[in-house]
């Protein structure tokens, strides 16, 4: 390739509307909050391009709540007691081992009909005390004035209603507790900061092994299911789960991940606004790249119901439900999914929004195509709903947050899936030019400089390409640098490494990486902050990426090698790992960096799920089997026999010597 051909690939990428302004575009990529931010769904133009999406998109919300691999379904050893009686149902006390030693607490609502009976599962959400919930009577008369509720009863009971109604038309309903509320307290009751949810999770080790209290909740919703359908009389094929608020962000994130789940409505939740506001509905890589619509798209093509109401929940039926039709639309099955406001209620599960559950699973778990009224029931005052008594003790091996914790750090292989989640990121396709290239020449070197980004999103970063005599196109080297295209030169001339790769009939690329001058880490919880924005780290490992695809695409060298230099190894290292097949060879300055080392979820290093899934060396081992070098070794670091360890200090020279041998 001469010096023309490169210019027209350099110019080949896709181009945006700004390239050719006048001064270097402004990087702008997008930091996200859960208040601020808006979470569209795109949707895609195919049914096989929406698969290949929610295929990612799964995979993302499994590694993000600490279910990839998918832990083991051990034994629940449920014990299910001291029913209460009801004309044509009764309501039994509920508690199994979701994990040894951590309880999953409820009531099960039966009918006393032995027949195939469809199943419900209950995720009660936020409201105070959860489902032993009780309102006041200044709530009973207001819900009772603006219709919100029929009866006294439900306006009191409105958790106890939903389940009695559906127990009164012939469903078996399970109703747990969401972590740290009503019976469920083993690890803790409200945090120190006034968090509805127990301390222990949200901390700089919880982060780098992805352990939060939203993947714990999603796992015991998980084995809920598995509880559910061991009651005799269920029928397997005609499973719901509904709730609302939290128990909304359950219903959804716990129906996207288990196809035993037929139909699913979650109330209050689902919005392209805000996307649920406590601990445990974010966790790290959870909403990286994505949202609430989207990860409820995933339902499709199985029944979907939303409710809506005077909360940020407000604006779905155009902003959410459109792009939920289309998807549905792709697989034929638009009718599917269903959407409903109530503007002149508050943020509720209140009969109005229950009834259209209740018609909705009618429909789809009974086939009966009629509207439901929800009929009067005789509610149980919350104490008699515990599950504990003297009878029913707490059990002896129940684990605080600490010591469940230990039981759930073990470290897994790394895999492809895995790196794409920690970092939301893969190679692109294509290149975005953002502006240039602007050519010049240096100490008898031809260089292009230009901007470089992609076409979904807002970043530009500064790339330099350049090429001497000898260059023929067959041959290029990926330099990371940390100090960027300023490595290269100095004095007007090239450094001495750079002309002996110049000299060898190489090209060099080299990058400016993302450094903001400030990225601000949530101070209550890094799962608000990077459940939305990738790490500072992922950031830059994102513009390697772009940096790959730019050589891999336009430059298209046989023989492709990487040098990584300082502290911008390791994250040369994490880029090669997710994209390793372009390359003949790399030599990596791995500064002794391990991420155990970490002290802070504010370092520029952080990257979540990093220690689960064996740190540097589990991530690295998926390079192999690339030939490799490596110097500044971190201690406990061992990479297959085939990689080359110089675990001493060498000079610039001998690390370019090695990456050309």
């Amino acid at each position: 390739m001469n010096r023309r051909e490169m210019l027209a690939a350099s110019a080949a990428v896709t181009v945006c509307p700004w390239a050719w302004a006048t001064e270097p575009p402004r990087d702008e990529r997008e930091f996200k909050s859960i208040y601020e931010s808006s979470f569209p769904l795109i949707v895609p133009r195919t049914l096989e391009l929406w698969q290949q999406r929610a295929e990612r998109i799964r995979e993302q919300v499994l590694v993000a709540t600490g279910l990839w691999p998918m832990p083991e379904r051990t034994p629940l050893n449920a014990v299910v007691h001291s029913p209460i009686d009801r004309d044509t149902y009764t309501i039994a006390k509920v508690y199994f081992a979701s994990r040894p030693g951590h309880y999953v607490t409820g009531n099960l609502y039966k009918p006393k009909a032995s027949l195939s009976q469809p199943g419900v599962l209950f995720a009660h959400g936020h409201w105070a005390k959860g489902r032993f919930m009780e309102a006041s009577d200044a709530e009973i008369k207001a819900a009772l004035a603006s219709k919100a509720e029929d009866t006294r009863e439900s306006a009191r009971y409105h958790m106890q209603a939903a389940c009695a109604a559906l127990a009164q038309r012939g469903y078996v309903v399970f109703q747990y507790d969401m972590v740290g509320y009503a019976d469920s307290t083993a690890i803790g009751h409200v945090s120190k900061s006034g968090v509805p949810h127990p301390n222990g999770f949200a901390d700089l080790d919880g982060e780098l092994r992805l352990q939060s209290l939203m993947g714990l909740q999603t796992w015991n919703s998980l084995r809920a299911v598995d509880f559910l359908l061991s009651v005799e009389g269920i029928d397997a094929k005609r499973i719901g789960m509904t709730g609302a608020s939290g128990g909304g962000t359950q219903t959804f994130s716990t129906a996207a991940l288990d196809p035993r789940i037929g139909a699913a409505v979650p109330a209050v939740m689902v919005s392209t606004r805000m996307q649920g506001g406590c601990v445990c509905e974010n966790c790290s890589l959870l909403r990286v790249g994505t949202g609430n619509v989207e990860i409820a798209a995933l339902i499709a093509p199985r029944p979907l119901a939303l409710t809506c109401a005077d909360d940020w929940t407000k604006d779905v039926l155009t902003q959410g439900y459109p792009e939920l039709q289309a998807v549905y639309a792709l697989h034929g099955k638009r009718e599917n999914v269903q959407a409903k406001a109530w503007p002149q209620y508050k943020h509720n599960y209140n009969q109005r929004a229950r009834e259209f559950m209740e018609t909705f699973f009618a429909r789809h778990l009974e086939g009966k195509d009629e509207v439901v009224n929800e009929p009067a029931f005789v509610p149980v005052r919350p104490v008699e709903l515990s599950v504990f008594d003297a009878k029913h003790p707490r059990p002896k091996d129940e684990l605080n947050a600490a010591e469940l914790r230990k039981t759930m750090t073990k470290t897994y292989a790394c895999d492809s899936k895995a790196l794409r989640a920690m970092l939301a990121d893969e190679m692109p396709q294509r290149v975005a030019l953002r502006h240039g290239p602007k050519e010049t020449k240096v100490d008898g070197v031809t260089i292009h400089e230009a901007w470089f980004g992609r076409d979904d999103e807002k970043d530009a970063a500064p790339g330099l390409g350049m090429f001497g005599p000898k260059y023929d196109g067959s041959s290029a080297v990926m330099w990371v640098h940390p100090k960027g295209k300023a490595s290269l030169t100095a004095d007007g001339k090239l450094v001495p490494t750079a002309r002996t790769l110049i000299d060898a009939g190489y090209a060099i690329s080299v990058f400016d990486l993302f450094s903001p001058a400030k990225y601000p880490i949530n101070p209550v919880y890094a799962g608000f902050t990077f459940g939305y924005n990738r790490s500072l780290l992922a950031e830059r490992v994102h513009d390697l990426l772009t940096q790959m695809c730019f050589i891999t695409t336009m430059l298209k060298p046989k023989n492709l090698r990487m040098i990584g230099w300082g502290k911008t190894g390791p994250e040369a290292a994490i880029a090669l790992a997710a994209n390793p097949k372009p390359f003949a060879k790399a030599v990596l300055d791995l500064q002794h960096f391990d991420f155990a080392g970490l002290k802070s979820v504010n370092d520029e290093m952080m990257l979540p799920g990093a220690l689960k899934y064996g740190g540097l060396q589990g991530i690295m081992a998926l390079i192999a089997p690339t030939p490799l070098a490596v110097f500044n070794v971190p201690k406990n670091l061992k990479l297959e026999q085939s990689v080359k360890l110089d675990e001493k200090p060498i000079t610039d020279a001998a690390a370019v010597a090695l990456l050309l041998k």
